[in-house]
């Protein structure tokens, strides 16, 4: 194989090499994707459907669920159809759309959450700007800035990508087409270019943390100035799990594309690539959203006006 276009399809990780296992995998997928499309699939419903959640925050976390739908819609169905018809190719068109798509939605998400903080912080630290600040002309001008940030990264990184030869044969060490598995079967110093892209992206994934840890230190130092010891347990309860998901999508992202070869496993790529691209779309509604009374008394008219 002298350059990419030689490669009609690539070969995904197979999870396990049993019958028994294979499917056991298919079915604890099957349960995670229900799970993510139910939970998101509720919440849009529960946001557009109701004009009380036609604000900014919900504006947002209508736009998250999409984001979460379209990122684990990317990788796991693949994997699932694979497992259950014990296969492991995708043809080479799939696999640039799968990193594209990937890539993009993973971005736009990303941003979406500095954009949630920034919200977050304007709430609560400036609660009498708030309307001025993120009026809904702002509001679609952010949003749209996420997505549109999303969709040039990810050009950049397929084009970057997939421009570059292949020789190392087509076996992708990882169950969706993973940039840093792709690279790896480059045959030239050609593959540089991507890395240089990668080291940028986290400069840039790194500005964007450092903006939204410094907004939630201000929410913080505004919640303890709160007399009330309900308020600030109220705050903090809805604060601290958003970092704590912020903090493992970027860590787990970052040790997945800028790792050393002397640290990575098969066992331990699995599990990460798990934890960046198929935990946070299942568990960002219960993090955002279900936890929240508005929108669990949403869902509710919402199904009590359905049966």
């Amino acid at each position: 194989m002298s350059n990419g276009s030689s490669i009609a399809e690539f070969l995904l990780l197979a999870f396990a090499d049993t019958r028994e296992l294979q499917l056991l995998h298919f079915w604890l997928f099957l349960g995670i994707y229900l799970a993510a499309l139910l939970a998101n699939g509720l919440i849009i419903t529960a946001i557009a459907c109701d004009h009380h959640l036609h604000t900014p925050m919900y504006f947002f976390l209508l736009n998250l669920s999409f984001l979460d739908l379209g990122s684990i819609s990317t990788t796991v169905p693949k994997a699932m159809a694979n497992s259950l018809w014990d296969t492991r190719a995708i043809s080479y068109p799939g696999c640039a759309a799968q990193v594209f798509l990937l890539v993009f939605l993973i971005s736009a998400e990303y941003f979406l959450l500095t954009v949630m903080a920034y919200d977050r912080y304007v709430a609560i630290c400036k609660p009498l700007h708030y309307g001025t600040l993120l009026g809904s002309r702002a509001c679609l001008h952010m949003a749209a800035a996420a997505w549109g940030c999303g969709f040039l990264n990810a050009v950049l990184h397929t084009a970057s990508t997939f421009s570059v030869p292949f020789c190392q044969g087509n076996a992708v060490d990882q169950f969706f087409c993973e940039i840093p598995k792709i690279l790896k079967l480059s045959c030239s110093d050609a593959y540089l270019r991507e890395v240089g892209v990668l080291v940028f992206s986290f400069c840039l994934a790194v500005g964007c943390f450092v903006f939204i840890v410094l907004s939630y230190g201000q929410i913080f130092r505004a919640v303890l100035r709160i007399p009330s010891e309900q308020g600030q347990h109220k705050a903090f309860s809805t604060c601290l799990p958003h970092l704590a998901v912020v903090s493992l999508f970027i860590s787990t992202g970052t040790f997945a594309y800028l790792k050393t070869p002397s640290i990575s496993s098969p066992s331990l790529d699995l599990l990460v690539a798990v934890l960046y691209s198929v935990v946070p779309p299942a568990l960002n509604p219960l993090i955002y959203s279900m936890r929240n009374q508005v929108i669990r008394d949403a869902l509710r008219k919402l199904i009590t006006g359905c049966f």
